[in-house]
């Protein structure tokens, strides 16, 4: 079995790993380091690197095994210590300085006993330069611990890591049932690249995946990789992917943002840093609802070829303390792992309104949103936010201050030449010949509308046709805008207060 020669790979700066990252912490003897993750595999992998890079004495707890030694099968598990508050006592008694992994002891500490025993086992760890690594799949641990606690996060494989991991898969894979590859070097490496943004073990069983019917690893396998990534993102229930346009022919209107994105996108170019240009980093686009904003976002995405992750702010809230923000931090590692990306946060007020007031959650949208301000001013990694809002009034003040986005759009209802080209994208869509309408009664009746409530004329419309046993025509479409009153009408005077404060501080995007 020959593998892709994809020769040198262009990832000159890898990020620390977390085994490089737990050695700077016990180097810097932080007495308690906390790791939440559902990869306690690789997690564990990373912790055994970390020890024995620092040649350090490690021990292991959990409640089945009670302690052991993992790097030293000459010692034997210690007897009665499967308690977690036994074992947390035996260290403090018989333990010089080492490094321990506990593992899901967290949910043990609603016993006062075990809860006592472990805060007596840090105060050690910090007497004698030892370090204890919690190991979870929720973050929940109580307050007292939580103070003490260094957060230490699972990364995502580099491009360097993704290939040796495919290499290794296929070999495995080969070896049991035999894989023939014809795959191109381009080829190849688009899929590495749509690997990106995954854990160790997903990029293992995408591979096994893709080769298990046919044993046979080529080109066809592109689409089955990134079918499998689209459904792994979308079982997290916080990033998914969109969909984008082929072209931005298929968006009507936005000439001006269609421009800022054609001049900023040669910001990208190495050449655009010596000339003292910055990448931009990203917009808020300000709206009437179902005016395009969600068009506009993937309009972005099309326009610089890049995938488009949507993150859903209502899916990060979590019951438990600390889960939230974990959430929010993950979704942003991932995707600066699946860098570059556009991501879009729609309905941002949605997520993060209350941080501008006295709420009753304890802080925590104040929290998520400090944790958001922070990755937009620090983040280096070629993600661009896409931020969409339909309620201004409701968004933190520090989200629009200048800086936080390269630009701040006005998506208005469509104009004359936008509602055109929706009219036409929609019923050919729908099998309909955009040639036998009168168009310009259209673009006269559907004035005020927005995109979405157009579309939704023309589907009232074709049922109307249907069921009357006839196709579909422009008095059956025109009827059906005449019957439904558009938005601008229903909340005309919200619309307009909208316009009158986007008129002096946005850009617009038409």
């Amino acid at each position: 079995m020959a593998t892709p020669n994809t020769g040198p790979n262009p990832s000159t700066h890898p990020a620390p790993s977390t085994a490089d990252r737990l050695c700077d912490l016990i180097r810097a003897r932080h007495p308690l380091v906390h790791l939440v993750t559902h990869e306690e595999p690789e997690a564990v992998e990373q912790i055994d690197r970390a020890v024995r890079t620092l040649g350090s004495h490690f021990w292991r707890w959990d409640a089945v095994d009670g302690l052991t030694a993992p790097l030293d099968a000459s010692t034997p598990p210690v007897a009665d210590t499967t308690h977690p508050a036994a074992a947390c006592e035996w260290l403090v008694l018989n333990d010089v300085s080492s490094v321990t992994l506990l593992v899901d002891i967290t949910g043990h500490l609603s016993d006062p006993r075990t809860l006592r025993a472990l805060r007596r086992l840090i105060a050690h760890a910090a007497a004698t330069g030892s370090c204890l690594v919690l190991l979870d799949h929720e973050d929940n641990p109580p307050p007292a611990i939580a103070a003490w606690a260094t957060p230490l996060e699972l990364d995502y494989p580099g491009d360097d890591e993704i290939d040796s991991i495919v290499r290794a898969a296929l070999r495995d894979a080969h070896r049991m049932h035999g894989v023939e590859i014809e795959i191109s070097n381009n080829d190849y490496n688009l899929v590495l690249k749509n690997l990106r943004g995954l854990t160790r073990r997903q990029c293992v069983q995408i591979i096994r995946d893709v080769v298990a019917t046919d044993r046979r690893f080529d080109a066809e396998d592109l689409n089955h990789v990134l079918a499998s990534k689209r459904r792994l993102l979308g079982e997290t229930g916080v990033l998914a992917y969109v969909e984008s346009p082929a072209t931005l022919d298929q968006i009507g209107g936005m000439r001006r943002l269609k421009a800022w994105l054609g001049e900023r996108e040669r910001a990208f170019d190495p050449k655009a840093a010596e000339f003292g240009i910055s990448p931009p980093r990203g917009v808020l686009l300000l709206g009437v609802q179902g005016a395009g904003k969600s068009l506009c976002a993937k309009a972005i995405a099309t326009a610089w070829k890049r995938p488009l992750l949507q993150l859903d702010p209502g899916s990060l809230y979590d019951r438990y303390i600390g889960e939230s923000e974990r959430r929010l931090r993950e979704a942003f590692d991932q995707a600066e792992a699946m860098a570059p990306v556009v991501l879009w946060i729609d309905e941002i007020e949605k997520g993060f309104a209350s941080a501008g007031e006295a709420s009753n959650d304890g802080g925590l949208s104040r929290r998520m949103f400090g944790s958001l301000l922070t990755w937009m001013q620090e983040h280096t990694s070629p993600v661009f936010l896409v931020a969409t809002a339909n309620d201004v009034q409701s968004l933190p003040p520090e989200l629009l201050r200048k800086g936080r986005f390269d630009e701040i759009f006005f998506v208005d209802l469509p104009g004359e030449e936008a509602r055109e080209a929706i009219l036409r994208t929609h019923l050919a869509r729908r099998k309909q010949d955009p040639a036998t309408f009168d168009l310009p009664a259209l673009i006269a009746a559907s004035a005020g509308y927005s995109g979405a409530e157009i579309e939704q004329a023309i589907v009232s419309g074709l049922h109307t046709a249907y069921n009357g046993g006839r196709t579909l025509t422009t008095n059956d479409v025109a009827d059906a805008l005449r019957g439904s009153p558009p938005l601008s009408v229903i909340m005309a005077e919200r619309i307009g207060d909208l316009r009158r404060w986007a008129a002096d501080r946005c850009v617009s995007a038409d």
